[in-house]
């Protein structure tokens, strides 16, 4: 039996991470010490094919204030002339379909993911008092991601030495646009720098 409640506590976990909303991931240049840079600038967005969803006004509001905020709060000053280290983002939105699974076998009303071809990454489903059962793909559906990149630039090497990207599943693009902030902080959790401590 606990071993039984053990292996329900791994597919909880599991599925609970499989639903995060948004991933992040990062790079930098190893061994540079970005304490060094104490004034910033900002470069022109780079073109992408998300104009429909990013190219406006409170989009482009939402991600400066908030990464203007975080760096400052890591001890950066906002400068229009020779700053030390520029920044600049991108957003990018695209297609990709992705697998819908339905069962191998009926039985019971409901598990994790429903037995009634939701979508389960995790490939099975099980309920109390019905055992398991495996899934198979029946269908593909179309999702849309949107990606906002950061990027910092050395201004006197022209070189990238920062890189961190933000991705979720983008279904309403005003709901995207209010959860740019979000995405912006969590982003600048991946820059070298933490916030300062009040």
């Amino acid at each position: 039996m606990k071993k039984l409640l053990f292996f329900v506590s791994c597919l909880a976990l599991i599925a609970v991470s499989s639903c995060s909303s948004q991933k992040y991931h990062t790079t930098r240049v190893q061994n540079l010490d970005f304490s060094q840079y104490k004034t910033y600038g900002w470069l022109p967005p780079v073109d992408s094919l998300s104009k429909d969803y990013f190219n406006n006004d409170i989009a482009k509001g939402n991600i400066l204030s908030t990464a203007n905020k975080e760096l400052e709060s890591r001890g950066l000053t906002y400068s229009k002339e020779n700053p030390d280290i520029l920044f600049r983002y991108i957003t990018i939105v695209n297609n990709k379909s992705r697998l819908v699974y339905g069962n191998a076998w009926g039985g019971g009303a409901w598990g994790w993911g429903g037995p009634w071809g939701w979508y389960r990454p995790w490939g099975f489903y099980g309920g109390w008092g019905m055992g398991m059962g495996y899934s198979y793909p029946v269908a593909k559906e179309k999702i849309r991601y949107g990606h906002i990149i950061l990027e910092a630039v050395d201004r006197k090497s022209n070189g990238v030495i920062w890189q961190a990207r933000g991705t979720g599943e983008v279904d309403i693009p005003e709901k995207a646009i209010n959860d740019l902030p979000k995405i912006v902080s969590g982003i600048m959790k991946e820059y070298p720098l933490q916030p300062n401590k009040k």
